[in-house]
């Protein structure tokens, strides 16, 4: 989780703090009083896939329904998978219409799938803290004004930077050089909204050297959250779909 604050036409990345435990996220979204965080997880979930199951008509009552029915990570993967195995091939792992916005140029992982990358279990986990902590899920469900959560996607701002490359889970060459250029290209106000990444050496360093990426994203996650505070709204759009969501910038 990387913390921070705008200053200027500058991000100053304070520190990067390590949450091993799902109990230690949930002090912390308690504990801390004024925030405005993007989180690397979705949301909500395909519209189809939560009508189909009469999951609700809300982000909260959505999850709440979700848990009630799968108590477990694995009830919920085992809940996925008897739905998509009645589903026509290519039609079982949904997306929601803001994992495919065209204009990004990448597309997202769906909230259905609970291997490989498994999102459906993030989204079963991360939504759930954040609703229990009671805080604001901008246009979706409302809480504490003062904390304040957005959804966020790092490889879409990794994407607008580097492209393709990968710069995930290797200490080969070609992957650190891709997050050396995604630390550059944070640091050019031209190429980030009029806004220069700024923070101490060891710090940078330390983006750079850690393979599975996990440190970049969390910054350039914090990235997207500073560009959205500049903007009304946060960027909301003008329609937001209550169970789907949407992805921040």
């Amino acid at each position: 989780m990387a913390l921070g604050r705008v200053e200027g036409a500058s991000l100053l990345v304070a520190a990067i703090e390590e949450l091993t435990t799902l109990v230690a996220f949930d002090d912390w979204l308690a504990a801390t009083d004024a925030w405005l965080g993007a989180f690397d997880f979705p949301f909500g979930l395909p519209r189809a896939f939560v009508e189909a199951n009469a999951l609700g008509e809300s982000c909260a009552e959505v999850i709440s329904t979700v848990h009630a029915r799968c108590p477990t990570r694995m009830a919920w993967r085992a809940f996925i998978d008897a739905w998509g195995n009645t589903r026509p091939k290519g039609q079982r792992l949904l997306h929601r219409a803001t994992d495919v916005d065209l204009a990004c140029g990448v597309a997202s992982t769906s909230p259905l799938q609970t291997r490989y990358v498994p999102v459906g279990l993030m989204y079963y986990e991360g939504v759930a803290s954040l609703v229990r902590a009671g805080v604001t899920m901008s246009g979706l469900h409302a809480g504490d004004a003062l904390r304040i959560a957005l959804e966020g996607y790092p490889r879409r701002l990794a994407h607008a930077l580097v492209g393709r490359r990968s710069y995930k889970n290797s200490e080969l060459p070609d992957r650190t050089g891709t997050r050396e250029a995604i630390v550059a290209g944070l640091e050019r106000p031209s190429a980030n909204d009029g806004l220069a990444l700024r923070f101490d050496v060891p710090l940078r360093r330390s983006l750079i050297a850690d393979a599975s990426g996990d440190r970049l994203d969390a910054v350039l996650c914090l990235v997207q959250v500073a560009r959205a505070s500049r903007r009304e709204g946060y960027g909301l759009p003008a329609s937001v779909d209550p169970v789907e969501g949407w992805i921040v910038g």
